[in-house]
């Protein structure tokens, strides 16, 4: 996620912090790297032009702190200025309304609509503790209806029974009352879209909007579209007048455009965020967060939210005791990957930590992942007795082991090794110390194939 535009502002910002003071020649040449750096990641021109003035004139007027040299005080006015373009502060879904809230996702076609409802629904119900309702409503589509009950499905969510002969406003309004006689909460109606904006789209949706009155109407966008994003929302925005942005795919926006200038462009929050195909891959958008990802610092505070939804307390717990007395087992270790997985990507993860953005460098998309799975097959190939005590693998076992997991005897004792150096790391930070040295080090192993 905004690879591309991380690299580059890093590379600024190591030519500043080895500068112990800073001339108005070295800021404008930090700024006009910026600047390239910001449009090459397909801002708006108008969000960039403004983001540099705003850098440099606070910048020019700079109060040195005592912690901060001025290099990091410009970083510092970069971090600030990020935010201020995505939108300062989290900008909650408002479900304050008597049931069912009613909440109409709108957007071009291939935008992620329809997966995006189902994300939403069980955004809301494990999230918010809510009932939903899907209304499948693009009668437009060849299989939409279809997509969203296979969907509605998958997360246990009911989907009203719509077919592509109704008229979208009927379906919207029979599916409401059906919601308000059932005992929904709430309501995420599907629409259809275009491949570019129309005025019968654009006619069908404000219909839609003037016979159900919905209390939140989210634009969907598809994040790596860049700043066309912004502009598309521009003009959903002119008629419908929403109240939010869900970014799609923004886990696999190298760039960082949309994000950027979607606020700038619409005046409205980016609200949620999609952060892959997963129905669970769905997130609340912190600007503060997110201008922290982009430069390089690490969002430790998502990091710990999508571990707490894995990890309870009384786990964490019985870890610590097995880590502190040396009784970390295989077993234990193949249950922490496996609830680890659930959380995303590894590589996505890394980067949360601060100070850890480089440390995948010239690693391939997806390597970490494999080498988990790998890992897996290993311990998976072994009986209960040896994934308990590992000091029983004999020779004989290990060439089992290994035939088992389509590897070879040489990479599954590199792989016990890995493990019994990292049982003795963990063993040292049982007490809840942590260091950055750790963190390299971890960040190592991910570059080293078992």
């Amino acid at each position: 996620m905004f690879n591309s535009l991380t690299e580059k502002l890093e590379s600024t910002f190591r030519q500043l912090r080895n500068r112990g003071k800073l001339t108005e020649p070295d800021i404008d040449q930090a700024l006009e790297e910026i600047r390239t750096a910001l449009l090459e990641a397909d801002a708006n021109l108008d969000v960039v032009k403004d983001f540099c003035k705003n850098v440099k004139e606070k910048a020019l007027g700079m109060k040195v702190l005592k912690s901060l040299n001025p290099g990091q005080m410009v970083i510092k006015f970069v971090h600030e200025e990020l935010i201020t373009a995505m939108g300062e502060k989290n900008a909650e879904l408002n479900l304050r309304f008597a049931p069912p809230v009613i909440i109409m996702l709108v957007g071009l076609q291939g935008s992620g609509k329809t997966t995006t409802c189902a994300k939403l629904a069980k955004f809301l119900k494990e999230t918010h503790k809510k009932t939903p309702l899907l209304i499948p409503a693009d009668v437009y589509r060849p299989a939409a209806i279809e997509q969203l009950k296979t969907l509605g499905k998958s997360i246990d969510v009911e989907v009203f029974d719509s077919s592509v002969d109704q008229n979208p406003v009927d379906i919207a309004t029979n599916a409401i009352e059906m919601a308000k006689k059932s005992g929904f909460d709430a309501v995420i109606l599907d629409t259809a879209g275009r491949l570019q904006i129309d005025n019968n789209l654009m006619n069908e949706l404000a219909d839609i909007v003037e016979a159900i009155e919905p209390h939140e109407i989210l634009f969907v966008a598809d994040a790596m579209t860049g700043q066309e994003a912004a502009n598309v929302a521009s003009g959903f925005d002119k008629v419908l007048d929403f109240d939010g942005v869900v970014l799609t795919k923004l886990d696999g926006d190298a760039r960082g455009g949309a994000a950027l200038s979607v606020r700038r462009v619409t005046g409205k929050p980016i609200k949620l965020v999609g952060m892959g195909e997963k129905t669970d891959a769905l997130e609340a958008f912190h600007p503060d967060r997110m201008a922290s990802r982009i430069l390089g610092m690490g969002d430790v505070l998502t990091l710990i939210e999508k571990a707490s939804k894995q990890f309870s307390l009384e786990d964490a717990k019985e870890l610590q005791k097995k880590v502190k007395k040396n009784n970390f087992s295989l077993e234990d270790f193949l249950s922490q990957m496996q609830s680890i997985k659930k959380m995303g990507s590894l590589s996505s993860m890394v980067k949360m930590l601060p100070g850890m953005g480089s440390a995948l460098q010239g690693v391939e998309e997806g390597a970490p992942e494999k080498e988990m799975k790998r890992i897996e097959a290993m311990i998976l190939s072994m009986t209960p007795a040896e994934r308990k005590d590992a000091n029983i693998l004999n020779g004989s076992r290990r060439k089992r082991i290994a035939k088992g997991s389509g590897t070879s005897v040489e990479e599954l004792n590199k792989m016990l090794k890995q493990f019994e150096m990292m049982r003795k790391v963990m063993k040292k930070f049982s007490g809840g110390a942590m260091s950055k040295d750790l963190m390299r080090s971890m960040g190592g192993l991910m570059k080293r194939p078992f």
